[in-house]
């Protein structure tokens, strides 16, 4: 299930625990901390005190000889520079956890090994660092697959087999190697929620995860979480320490193992999405002008994303009866294997090209519709990025770049027309006119480009007349200009205006002041327009 931004892009308050950071800056500030006070420290008196009391955990059963399962995982990988894209990029070195599955592979997380340009892991009892490979990586899940081509690594390794969801109040432990420890580390804790979370590697994604209290910090990303001998979970994230304390998650074994069912044909496809925005309806004023009995069932459709698998078929005012058979709730909840879940878990267990059933109610008459499932593009500026260069063109010291979370992260810019084009561009549909919100990101100061500083952060909308959508369209428009480019933004003001002769000279004096290798990339670009078309129609 994607997340449609409504609150800006900097209102995350929790983050993927990054992997131990060696020879590196310190981990995000968003990262898992140790307990802090939370003001002055005061003493008092020995009859005021408060003695706290501790809650009882029960005591895990063995989870037998987990260190012939568990890996350590150095990466060494190089992140984006979105400022200067031309450039390779940050050099990081960090550690992280895995666990050797069926296959002789070895399951860790996303952000683990996201980036990569050198994995090396360790087994126990043996002094040597393995030359390892990534075989697949689900950014929008945090999962990945590594393998090591070594011949003998897997000899005498124990694959750990998957449990179900854990129940509530239940104890498990978390394996790992926390702030880049070379021993393994075990922490327990018990279950104490089982709910939708945003999986903050990808910043845009939402799918089932498990609470946990288990101490899990920088380190423990990608290490088995057991119960009874089985891997139950994946450890990935937590709150920073200032907003909670002792709250971790883990990535359950549902989807674990849809991840494994969708690269069992030799490439991962991602998650589909209904694409679509609802309204719980518990007030019953509401449920009797939408025309539904009191039997507490029914979502109400708010809006319909164009570029989505529902598109044609529902539409706003729509109520969302069941779901491949399952009744729909008022509080959008289904009943699954005996658990209750949000709806949106139906069309999480199912793959690209899969189709849902839905029963719906529309204008007060009941109707059933059938929906191809598939990934809709628009998301893909809404999240992070990973194992892509920067998308831009640099022209006359001016620096375009498609609008992203990653750019927008870049520059911290606090623009509000950028805010809102990022924030609505799904709900406002923004994409069916701007594919790519092309923004001025960057300008490399020189004698051609004085003066034009109060354009950066604009975003452009026409060139010489032309109405731009896409950054190929930019670069063509470029290619292809007169002696004078006539640049206009959206919004009030005079066009930005440059002599193209002019910046022609400048061309080769710019590329060696900034050591620019490269003038543009149209590469990297989100998920094919075209395709994702094909597939609705």
């Amino acid at each position: 299930m994607k997340r449609i931004f409504l609150s800006g892009y900097v209102a995350l308050f929790f983050a993927s625990l990054a992997y131990a950071q060696e020879g590196t800056p310190a981990p995000p500030p968003m990262e898992p901390q140790g307990p802090q006070r939370t003001g002055p420290w005061k003493s008092s008196p020995p009859a005021q005190e408060v003695v706290p009391v501790p809650v009882p955990i029960a005591p895990p059963k063995p989870n037998g000889p987990v260190q012939k399962s568990l890996v350590r995982i150095t990466a060494t990988s190089v992140d984006p520079d979105y400022k200067a894209p031309w450039n390779a990029g940050s050099l990081q070195r960090g550690v992280g956890a895995g666990f050797v599955i069926n296959g002789n592979r070895i399951m860790t997380n996303a952000h683990v090994v996201a980036n990569n340009r050198y994995i090396t892991v360790e087994r126990d009892g043996d002094p040597n660092k393995y030359p390892a490979q990534v075989q697949f990586i689900a950014n929008d899940c945090d999962l990945a697959l590594v393998t090591v081509p070594a011949k003998d690594f897997f000899k005498n390794m124990v694959p750990l087999k998957f449990g179900g969801i854990p129940a509530l109040e239940s104890t498990v432990s978390a394996y790992g190697y926390p702030i880049g420890g070379e021993r393994m580390s075990v922490t327990t804790g018990i279950v104490s929620r089982v709910d939708f979370q945003l999986y903050t590697h990808s910043s845009v994604d939402q799918h089932l995860a498990i609470q946990i209290s288990a101490q899990i910090n920088p380190g423990n990303s990608g290490g088995p979480v057991m119960q009874d001998g089985k891997v139950v979970g994946v450890a990935f994230q937590g709150y920073s320490g200032d907003v909670a304390q002792g709250v971790a998650y883990m990535i359950p074994t549902p989807v674990m193992n849809r991840f494994l069912k969708d690269i069992s044909n030799g490439q991962y496809d991602e998650y589909p999405d209904l694409a679509i925005t609802y309204a719980k309806l518990q007030n019953p004023a509401q449920r009797k002008y939408l025309g539904l009995v009191d039997d507490d069932r029914g979502v109400l459709v708010s809006s319909v994303v164009a570029a989505g698998p529902s598109d044609g078929i529902l539409k706003s005012g729509d109520v969302l009866l069941s779901i491949d058979g399952h009744p729909i709730a008022s509080d959008s909840n289904v009943e699954l294997d005996g658990e209750r879940a949000q709806f949106e878990e139906v069309v999480e267990r199912k793959f690209k090209g899969d189709s849902v059933k839905l029963d719906i109610l529309r204008d007060k008459g009941p109707m059933t519709v059938t929906i191809k499932l598939f990934k809709p593009w628009p998301y893909s500026i809404q999240g992070h990025t990973y194992d892509v260069r920067p998308r831009y063109v640099l022209y006359g010291g001016l620096l375009f770049q498609p609008l992203s979370l990653d750019m927008l992260e870049a520059y911290r810019t606090s623009d509000l027309r950028l805010r809102h084009f990022f924030e609505y561009f799904i709900l406002e549909q923004i994409y069916l006119v701007h594919p790519d919100v092309i923004v001025l990101s960057n300008i490399l100061p020189d004698p051609i480009n004085s003066y034009l500083t109060p354009y950066k952060g604009a975003i452009v909308d026409e060139v010489n007349g032309k109405k731009i959508r896409t950054l190929d369209e930019l670069s063509q428009a470029f290619a292809q200009a007169p002696e004078r480019l006539v640049i206009r933004m959206i919004g009030d003001g005079p066009p930005l205006v440059l002599d193209r002769n002019k910046v022609e000279t400048a061309r080769e004096r710019i590329k060696t002041r900034y050591n620019v290798l490269k003038e543009q990339n149209l590469e990297e670009r989100p998920a094919s327009r075209i395709a994702a078309t094909n597939e609705k129609h």
